[in-house]
């Protein structure tokens, strides 16, 4: 039950990632493009733990992790690049 359970959402997900690149490609502002990669990232985060879970592995998990520490360095370097189109102070 749980098997298909996790094959189903990684289906979801892998479309949820899908529906993302999609704004992130078609987004008519930027700031509808780095929240398009946010929500990207945290998806792969989600497909990586299901991965894991379906494999019995822990790797995933520790992949997941480093995924998630560079995504919000990622989104927050954009996010002030947007605000003051310089990243270094």
């Amino acid at each position: 039950m749980i098997e298909s359970a996790v094959l189903i959402a990684l289906h979801v997900i892998g479309f949820a990632m899908l529906l993302s690149l999609w704004r992130l490609l078609r987004g008519p502002t930027v700031a509808d493009r780095i929240l398009a990669l946010d929500t990207l990232y945290i998806n792969a985060i989600a497909a990586l733990i299901l991965f894991g879970m379906h494999l019995r592995s822990s790797i995933y998990f520790e992949a997941a992790l480093v995924i998630a520490m560079l995504g919000f360095v990622g989104t927050a370097v954009l996010s002030k690049y947007v605000l003051r189109r310089d990243i270094v102070e």
